[in-house]
């Protein structure tokens, strides 16, 4: 696979944008950029992304989160719902759908309405990286296909931690490293030579799609979450390799 760079270690004042290097302070607006053309088609988005089986992940995903009436989620990047709809529609008490790009959560906001769940939501502006949200406060934090975007992704690992009531309990599903080394030449394939065409194709919209599969690329493999999840604090850390490591589902305790 390609080589990558670990993110947050290029220097003091660049990262990681995909393959490219840029300002630290550049990073959010570049990522906002993205998410602002993708979602309107996000969904179809991700659809491309994983030929569907986003769909499956994301049901594995919600069951593991436990929804419980009266216990509370907070949705990081939840963008246009998925994961907060299913914790609802599983029994799962309140819900905070947050996420740093107004233009996501309107989509979601929408999806909502249709759903007849909005009464069920609080919906919130806000970077993962610095929550407005008290300490010990939910019992649960998700983030979806989020954290690879985040320009420092330790913070955001301290700030779940932070807000989630002692015993609660954080979930990461992320795009990982596959671990079938005969599917690597087809994935890598895919990822650089036919998502592209299909972004610009179905979305007119090819960079954003080649940001995000470079994105995938650059994020820690699942080793390396792991001890950045006991570095920021979690208890009992494991994860879970769905689709032979195309993407991973993490989970740490606040002890």
């Amino acid at each position: 696979m390609t080589d990558k760079a670990m993110p947050d270690q290029i220097s003091s004042d660049q990262i990681d944008f995909g393959f490219r290097d840029v300002p630290r302070a550049d990073k959010k607006n570049l990522v906002r950029e993205v998410f602002e053309s993708v979602a309107p088609r996000y969904d179809l988005m991700n659809d491309l992304m994983s030929l569907g089986i986003h769909r499956a992940w994301k049901q594995i995903f919600t069951t593991l989160l436990d929804p419980r009436p009266g216990r509370k989620l907070l949705d990081l990047a939840g963008g246009t719902g998925d994961i907060s709809f299913g914790w609802l529609k599983k029994g799962g008490g309140p819900a905070i759908l947050s996420d740093i790009n107004p233009a996501m959560l309107e989509v979601g906001r929408d999806r909502a309405v249709e759903r007849g769940l909005i009464g069920d939501l609080t919906f919130l502006v806000a970077d993962a990286e610095a929550l407005p949200i008290p300490a010990n406060s939910v019992d649960v934090v998700s983030m979806a296909f989020g954290l690879r975007n985040c320009t420092d992704k330790d913070a955001v690992l301290r700030e779940a931690r932070r807000v989630l009531r002692p015993g609660g309990r954080f979930h990461c599903l992320e795009f990982s490293r596959l671990e079938i080394a005969a599917l690597i030449p087809l994935y890598e394939a895919w990822s650089f030579k036919v998502l592209p065409r299909l972004g610009q194709f179905f979305a007119n919209d090819a960079d954003s799609y080649q940001y995000l599969a470079e994105s995938i690329r650059m994020f820690p493999d699942q080793e390396t979450l792991v001890e950045m999840m006991r570095t920021a604090g979690f208890g009992r850390v494991t994860h879970r390799n769905l689709s032979g490591g195309i993407a991973a589902i993490h989970s740490g305790w606040k002890l």
